[in-house]
């Protein structure tokens, strides 16, 4: 079962990928890059309502309960959005294997400093001489991929 989790998350880094260009496209076809962004959220958003109105098995939480969240939790959102419009803005001039050979190594990054702290919720897992050879790896070849 866990292979399935992995094909997944291998899946969504293409996805990522056709994503960039597809938005790059919309620029391009309406020369608006904000509008872009807002019509590519507009697309993701009716899939959500649509995913959320036939398969949500989960509770729904009352007004009051979505009060008492911590405000700092509302923001992921404004991640997807940052994302999003920044790589329409740079995935022209960067290409899409710079662009997103730079956005995974700052993922991964990123990744291994919440691990190495616990932050957001997740267990900690300490950095290792491993993780920072894989690191080392990574910068390599984000190095040899801009270098082309």
């Amino acid at each position: 079962m866990y292979w399935i989790f992995i094909f997944l998350a291998f899946i969504i880094g293409m996805a990522t990928t056709i994503q960039a260009g597809v938005n790059s496209q919309m620029r391009v076809a309406i020369d608006n890059p904000i509008l872009a962004a807002i019509i590519s959220f507009s697309g993701g958003l009716t899939v959500l309502i649509f995913a959320f109105t036939f398969f949500n098995t989960g509770p729904v939480p009352s007004l009051e309960s979505l009060r008492q969240v911590s405000w700092w939790k509302f923001f992921g959102g404004a991640f997807g959005s940052f994302y999003v419009l920044s790589v329409i803005f740079i995935v022209r001039e960067l290409g899409p294997a710079n662009m997103l050979a730079l956005a995974v190594a700052g993922q991964l990054i990123a990744a291994i400093i919440i691990d190495h702290y616990g932050w957001l919720g997740f267990s900690i897992t300490p950095v290792s001489p491993m993780r920072m050879i894989g690191v080392g790896f990574l910068v390599v070849g984000v190095y040899l991929i801009l270098k082309n």
